[in-house]
């Protein structure tokens, strides 16, 4: 492939984070290529590896050799999807930034389309699955529910169905770059800080090659950042349960004198005793985790370190851009 070598500042960045894609990643770029030229603009593709081990930082490393619009940003481990999507967009320069994983499942094609709306004054504009193909009955189901619970204990509205595919402007980028704590959900991140907003339906397709990178235990523990991150609903959920006891209790007293004066024996003995406990116990317990939760995520930020670390980053970067 003949190098390109191009200074000119893009009009367009295009992130992708990767995670062992190296059955994914060329095709990936070509399609990239082809949708960002047909645009006709400048762009760059920033692709952060997030710490593969299947040979996908060498084709990431072959790409920027054979093409200086893509931009290398390699962690020295790995630290997550969300941080890799905020790595790439602190090292893009765009002015209009698009976030599309590289498995193929987004297609890049629709990046015009995006960019239209961009255009018409829209700071972010954000794609919408009508269709997941590939994915199980339970994984559409939880996904749903995830969407319509966390809308209803935040102040943020979420658009339904929609993921990380997105475009961003500088303004936009800027914004989310101040923000810089470590339980990240970008998705909400990007709702709360406002803008102009539309949403693009699509149809996402199935996975060409390789598992997901997001199995149950990841969608759980991103579904608890978001709602931690968010709201603080589940810490209200031990003053509901305090008052639910105590109401409990002040209905149970007089009906358990009024057994005990009668001489009924229906809620006598340690069962009674051993039923209380354990709820009491029980709600006791919710609350101590709820509150972990939160005091753990205080206790990451407290110790400011820093979200990633990288192996390599691009040659080029200046101290301006970062």
């Amino acid at each position: 492939m003949e190098t390109k070598v191009t200074n000119e500042k893009p009009t367009f960045s295009v992130v992708g984070p990767v995670y062992d894609e190296v059955e994914t990643l060329r095709d990936f770029y070509d399609r990239v290529r082809a949708a960002m030229e047909a645009i006709g603009e400048p762009w760059e593709l920033v692709l952060v590896d997030d710490g593969s081990t299947d040979g996908t930082s060498e084709i990431i490393r072959d790409l920027a050799f054979d093409d200086i619009r893509v931009r290398p940003v390699l962690f020295s481990r790995n630290f997550g999807h969300q941080i890799a999507v905020t790595a790439g967009l602190d090292f893009s320069r765009g002015q209009a930034v698009v976030i599309i994983d590289t498995d193929l499942q987004d297609p890049p094609e629709l990046i015009s389309e995006l960019a239209e709306k961009w255009r018409a004054g829209y700071e972010v504009v954000y794609a919408v699955r009508t269709e997941r193909e590939g994915e199980s009955w339970f994984k559409r189901a939880t996904a749903s529910a995830f969407y319509r619970v966390i809308n209803r204990i935040t102040e943020v509205e979420i658009p339904p169905d929609a993921g990380d595919f997105r475009l961003l402007d500088r303004k936009v980028v800027n914004a989310l770059k101040t923000m810089r704590e470590h339980h990240r959900f970008p998705r909400a991140m990007t709702a709360w800080v406002g803008f102009r907003q539309i949403g693009i339906p699509y149809k996402r397709a199935a996975r060409r090659a390789g598992e997901t990178k997001y199995p149950f235990r990841k969608m759980v523990r991103l579904a608890i950042n978001a709602i931690t991150g968010f709201s603080y609903f589940p810490l209200q959920l031990a003053t509901y349960f305090g008052f639910l006891s105590a109401a409990l209790a002040i209905v149970a007293i007089p009906i358990v004198v009024y057994l005990r004066l009668s001489g009924k024996a229906e809620l006598s003995g340690q069962a009674t005793t051993l039923i209380a406990v354990l709820f009491l116990g029980g709600v006791q317990l919710i609350s101590l985790g709820i509150l972990g939760e939160y005091i753990g995520r205080l206790y990451d930020e407290a110790k400011n370190r820093p979200l990633y670390i990288l192996r390599e980053e691009p040659a080029e970067l200046a101290e301006e851009d970062r």
